[in-house]
């Protein structure tokens, strides 16, 4: 139960749904409860679960790259905090976080499995290099070029987004 929120919140954005984010969480646990025997103890117990909780979302997302599947967008998700407080009272403006959340959560699910997985714990976890080598089990060289990679690559999905249709 102390784990369960941290990860389902991962693994949802690695996979981009919340039925699959769920039955992804529910086999790592499952998955770390047979391997017990196998948990060294070399690694902080959450880095171990997690480590298998983000290796299941990747082993799904490879699954799922054969079918796309269609992405949802919760209505209960968290809009971003203005910098501007008076800007939130302008018409739309709720409208408009949520279309770019939107954007971003869709640019997001066309990364790699690999190139997702990095920038979500380092952007959006804000785990540390270190820590982020531990779970996904390489050098930190890998994590720093896996991220440059996934940083380069979600620009220009964004910006390709954004570029009106050729006639």
């Amino acid at each position: 139960m102390r784990y369960q929120d941290r990860l389902f919140n991962t693994v949802f954005r690695l996979v981009g749904n919340p039925e699959d984010a769920a039955d992804v969480v529910q086999e790592a646990f499952l998955s770390a409860y047979q391997s017990l025997g196998s948990f060294k103890g070399d690694a902080q117990f959450f880095t171990w679960l997690y480590r298998i909780a983000v290796n299941a979302a990747i082993t799904h997302q490879r699954k799922q790259r054969g079918g796309m599947k269609a992405i949802k967008t919760s209505d209960s998700a968290p809009g971003v905090e203005p910098l501007d407080p008076a800007q939130s009272n302008q018409p739309g403006y709720h409208l408009e976080m949520l279309e770019e959340e939107r954007r971003v959560h869709e640019a997001l699910q066309r990364l790699s499995a690999e190139h997702r997985a990095v920038l979500i714990m380092k952007d959006m976890e804000e785990m540390k290099y270190e820590e982020i080598a531990e779970v996904l089990d390489v050098p930190i060289g890998t994590v720093r070029s896996r991220l440059h990679r996934a940083r380069i690559e979600l620009k220009e999905i964004l910006e390709r987004d954004d570029r009106p249709p050729s006639p």
